[in-house]
């Protein structure tokens, strides 16, 4: 017999509940009652959230992978299973994977094949579940080759240098692994022996003549003999003649011999005295001609001495200036390279290399008298800016032409600058000078061991002009001022072309020719020598810094479904941040974020550059690698520029417009910027007017007293009562304390007038936005009896 029955779940829950039951068979006769065995019923599920998921893994080659998984709670319990790109993992084809009692996926040693998305899967009668997907990326550490076998010595003869050199390719970076820490590029010196030539020694006195009417001498081959494989002397090493004897020729004893000879003599003598006295007039015209350049008399009567006094008693400031203006011009070529010979103020006239900024161009030198109107003449000074258009580079150049006036170049929105005080040209000359920010790329500034170039390579010439005063260069830096992290250095180019250590920040001496005050992010250098100069540092612990810039671009217009993000890592100077604004705007670019300083550190860590949260539904980025990445050396080394990354995203829609995701930039266990991207690539402009370019003074190139905020004749009264030592302190020291100077007072107290020194740094400083009432406060506040002479308004000025 066989019976059914159907009982819904609802009648059963309604009597039992939600608590799992059973039913049992029940049959009976005459004969009696027999019951079947109890069958349990439960209520089979499979929640959907697992209790924790495989999460994104980097290993490097050989290491080993452990990816948990356990899965969501269930009735009957979930049976796992993992999926590698969708494909079924099975550790019995595959002995470098097993499946632990946890479920977890674990690889012995991770292969380059590993590299994969891994998914965890867990079903039961009821569903089947999936995990999130977890990337797994296998990356390989570079690793240097072994070093090539070294170069030839580069130098045929005497001392050189040889190279050998290695690269990062066993194995070559992979999957973002790490670039080769170190150097691929090892240099030693060398040293080649040099050919020497062989040289004759000085004849032997002549032999005795001899029967044949021959007499001899003779020499060696001993002023050096040849060595190293130089060459033999050229020529005999004996030398045979004839010689007069009384046994080989006649005497000539006729009165018609020795008259010949007598006159033979005569004749002689006259041509010598002739060409002495051709030799003297040549020299007499030739040193009329080739008079000094700088000292001729062609300058040194154009400025006759100047009376600097009030002309009115009601206006102190106007100058008094007597000199004639009609003017005659001389012009020379070449640049001017101190004479090697003496100490003479002369100048040479070579075909130096510093001056190439200049091009061909023509040096002019101006001479006049005493005859025009003083009040012309300031204006003319004071207005006129010599700045003319030069052929080439002239957004990276300036120059103008100056006198004992003094004055001020700049190269605008790159923060550098050159000022040249009153009296610092020699009065009667009249000097142009030039300023030129170079490209790194374009000199070559050979760098030692971790040094790296912390500033901008500035010319400023010509070289070798006779300056009674320093003049100061003011430019920009990159670096984290410390002592205890770095050896800075200024170097100087010389006109032999190589570089030298002209000053080591810290250790300079007072009578020093040079000398450097070192701000948080600008250097000011006093020097008596122009010339071609950089600021280097030397990292002296890892805790070195330098500042880059982060500056991020994008299409102003985008008429393709692709837009691309340009993220550029600069130093921290005005004139790496005109470089990359005039290229952009060439290219057609925009800032889309406010741009950020990141300290990178001597770690020997590279930068990486990653892009996340780009909304998939409206963008896709083209990237196939987690991150981007910059090595370390590239960055470090200070000499290469536009360094940038570029990502590439797309539209789903050419309708999109609206981009929203975040930019992250870091170093490897260092410092680290996010940027937070949000707007319309179409219409939103609202960080273009961040790099507007702010004129820095007006004109590159100004002369006279328009070069400087401090009336001349207030800089006079100043400089005549501070400068005499004080027993109540109130001189040239207390201003320099009042103007936080007072570490340099070994190097003021060194010049003929230390005030000098600090109004000039104080110019440099602050031109031409500084605050001449401040100023003004700290001299008043000095407590000289004569403090009311020296208190000025911006107005009067």
């Amino acid at each position: 017999m066989e019976v059914r029955i159907n009982v819904s779940r609802q009648q059963v829950e309604k009597v039992f509940g939600l608590e799992e039951y059973w039913c049992q068979c029940v049959a009976w006769s005459s004969s009696g009652t027999t019951k079947s065995q109890k069958a349990y019923i439960r209520i089979a599920y499979l929640r959907k959230n697992f209790e924790q998921e495989p999460l994104a893994k980097e290993v490097s080659l050989e290491q080993g992978i452990v990816l948990p998984c356990r899965p969501p709670e269930g009735i009957p319990p979930a049976e796992v299973e993992w999926l590698r790109n969708e494909d079924l993992v099975d550790p019995s084809l595959d002995p470098n994977v097993y499946i632990t009692r946890e479920h977890s996926l674990v690889v012995r040693q991770a292969r380059l094949a590993d590299t994969a998305n891994y998914t965890c899967v867990a079903k039961n009668i009821v569903a089947r579940r999936r995990s999130a997907s977890a990337a797994v990326i296998v990356y390989v550490n570079g690793g240097w080759s072994t070093w090539t076998e070294w170069s030839v010595c580069s130098a045929s003869c005497g001392r050189g240098w040889q190279k050998r050199s290695r690269s990062c390719t066993n194995p070559a970076p992979l999957n973002g692994g790490a670039f080769c820490e170190g150097q691929n590029v090892q240099k030693t010196a060398c040293a080649t022996l040099c050919p020497v030539d062989g040289s004759w020694s000085p004849w032997s006195k002549w032999s005795a003549c001899g029967l044949d009417c021959t007499h001899w001498r003779s020499r060696e081959c001993s002023d050096p003999a040849p060595h190293n494989g130089g060459e033999e002397c050229q020529g005999a090493d004996l030398d045979t003649r004839n010689c007069t004897t009384d046994l080989c020729v006649h005497t000539a004893s006729g009165p018609e011999d020795v008259a010949l000879y007598v006159g033979l003599i005569a004749v002689a003598v006259c041509l010598v005295l002739l060409l002495l006295v051709l030799i003297l007039v040549y020299c007499r015209k030739k040193e009329g001609l080739d008079s000094d350049v700088a000292d001729s008399s062609i300058l040194t009567s154009g400025f006759q001495p100047v009376s600097i006094k009030p002309s009115k008693a009601d206006n102190p400031h106007l100058l008094t200036i007597q000199p004639d203006l009609s003017t005659t011009t001389t012009t020379y070529q070449g640049s001017l390279c101190p004479r090697q010979d003496g100490p003479s103020p002369k100048f040479q006239l070579t075909n130096g290399h510093l001056l190439s900024p200049l091009g061909g161009g023509r040096h002019t030198l101006h001479h006049s008298s005493p005859t025009s109107e003083a009040e012309e003449f300031v204006s003319r000074l004071s207005t006129q800016n010599y700045f003319r258009s030069l052929p080439r580079g002239t957004s990276n150049m300036t120059y103008g032409t100056f006198n004992f006036l003094g004055g001020r170049l700049m190269i605008p929105n790159t923060g550098i600058s050159l000022l040249i005080p009153p009296d610092a040209i020699p009065r009667g000359k009249i000097y142009e000078i030039y300023l030129t920010l170079h490209k790194p790329e374009d000199v070559r500034l050979p760098l030692a061991g971790c040094q790296t170039l912390l500033s901008p390579i500035v010319s400023c010439g010509p070289p070798g002009v006779l300056l009674t005063r320093p003049v100061i260069l003011a430019m920009d830096h990159c670096g984290e001022p410390s002592p205890d992290s770095w050896s800075l250095r200024l170097k100087k180019q010389s006109c032999e072309g190589s570089w030298e250590d002209v000053l080591h920040l810290g250790e300079e001496a007072p009578s020093h020719l040079y000398y450097c005050q070192l701000e948080a992010s600008a250097c000011y250098v006093f020097t008596e020598q122009l010339g071609r100069f950089a600021l280097v540092g030397e990292a002296l612990s890892v805790a070195a810094a330098k500042r880059l810039k982060l500056l991020l671009f994008a299409p102003v217009a985008c008429t393709s479904l692709e837009y691309n993000i340009r993220v550029y890592c600069l130093h921290d100077t005005h004139d790496a941040l005109k470089e990359v604004v005039q290229l952009e705007k060439q290219l057609g670019g925009q800032l889309i974020q406010e741009p950020r300083v990141l300290h990178f550190k001597d770690s020997y860590h590279n930068l990486r550059l990653s892009i996340h949260d780009v909304p998939s539904s409206l963008w896709q980025s083209k990237l196939l690698v987690s991150y981007q990445e910059i090595p370390f050396y590239h960055i470090w080394n200070g000499t290469q520029q536009y360094l940038h990354c570029t990502f590439t995203l797309e539209r789903v829609s050419p309708s999109t417009s609206d981009l929203a995701c975040k930019l992250w930039v870091w170093q490897v266990e260092g410092d680290g910027q996010s940027f937070n991207i949000n707007f319309n690539i179409t219409k939103d402009t609202r960080f273009a007017e961040l790099l507007a370019l702010e004129s820095e003074g007006g004109v590159p190139a100004l002369v006279g007293p328009s070069a400087f905020k401090i009336p001349f004749l207030i800089r006079q009264k100043i400089i005549s009562s501070l400068d005499p030592p004080c027993n109540r302190g109130a001189d040239w020291r207390t201003l320099a304390q009042k103007l936080h100077l007072d570490s340099h007072l070994s190097f003021f107290a060194s010049k003929p007038s230390p005030t000098a020194m600090i109004l000039n740094l104080w110019e440099a400083r602050h031109f031409p936005n500084g605050n001449l009432s401040q100023l003004a406060a700290a001299v008043a506040g000095l407590g000289q009896p004569d403090a009311g002479l020296f208190t000025v308004s911006e107005a009067e000025c």
